[in-house]
């Protein structure tokens, strides 16, 4: 069973989500338990020591002294590389953040009280389909290890590779996030296949993540992520898009 864990310092707004995750869970037979709904940080990793694989809905404006909600994502991160975490928030904008703070967030929920309800229900039906695409193709993970950290990133959810600046490191980007990890394009390249396609010395980019190509400026973009494109790069993409017709 995958354990839920709400963390929000609204007492009205935090039984709304309750009662929305608890309705859905009944309603659809999933294999999940909201195991707690906590108003502060604290109480919230208490009650997650141990998790493995959990679910966490937590208030970006929470007010628990030094936490807020993207250092309380930050220590569940730390403690449960595997987790899904999806932010409640007053405000839209807020994927810069994660980015910022090195996060995955798998969704986020404007706090306007006639949509929390339903934004909740979508959203946990949403992780639900995307736990049983994992179970279904364990291959389809590409697996890293960052800092002390083990972490397993959907395929499908790849921009490119990038050469960082200290040696022997490479960044993988996703659309919110960047991630550092000891290895090579060369070896990733022979690894991936396909998929991915090397168009500079410093990049490998995942075909179907290709926006568009400036052949004259020598650039192309992968998720609205600018990417330079070499001479060899242009030939290798050519083949592969001619191969894939």
């Amino acid at each position: 069973m995958i354990g839920i864990y709400l963390c929000d310092d609204e007492e009205a707004v935090r039984h709304q989500i309750q009662t929305a995750l608890e309705r859905k869970i009944l309603a659809e037979n999933y294999d999940m338990k909201v195991v707690c709904s906590a108003a502060s940080a604290r109480e919230l990793l208490a009650a997650a020591e141990g998790e493995r694989r959990g679910i966490y809905f937590l208030d970006v404006e929470l007010k628990d002294g030094e936490w807020d909600g993207f250092r309380l994502g930050q220590e569940l991160r730390r403690r449960d590389p595997h987790g899904t975490l999806v932010y409640i928030t007053s405000y839209g904008d807020l994927a810069w953040r994660t980015f910022q703070y090195h996060l995955e967030a798998f969704d986020y929920i404007i706090k306007v009280p006639e949509q929390i309800g339903p934004s909740v229900s979508q959203c946990l039906g949403e992780i639900q389909l995307h736990l049983l695409a994992e179970r279904k193709d364990p291959a389809e993970m590409f697996t890293l290890r960052t800092g002390e950290t083990v972490r397993h990133v959907p395929l499908r959810d790849i921009l490119f590779f990038e050469t960082a600046p200290i040696p022997h490191h490479v960044f993988l980007h996703t659309s919110n996030s960047r991630m550092d990890f000891l290895g090579s394009l060369n070896e990733l390249e022979n690894r991936l296949g396909n998929r991915f396609v090397r168009v500079h010395r410093a990049y490998l980019v995942a075909m179907d993540k290709i926006d568009a190509v400036d052949l004259k400026h020598n650039k192309l973009w992968a998720g609205g992520r600018e990417c330079l494109l070499s001479r060899a790069g242009k030939a290798e993409l050519r083949k592969k898009m001619g191969g894939s017709q």
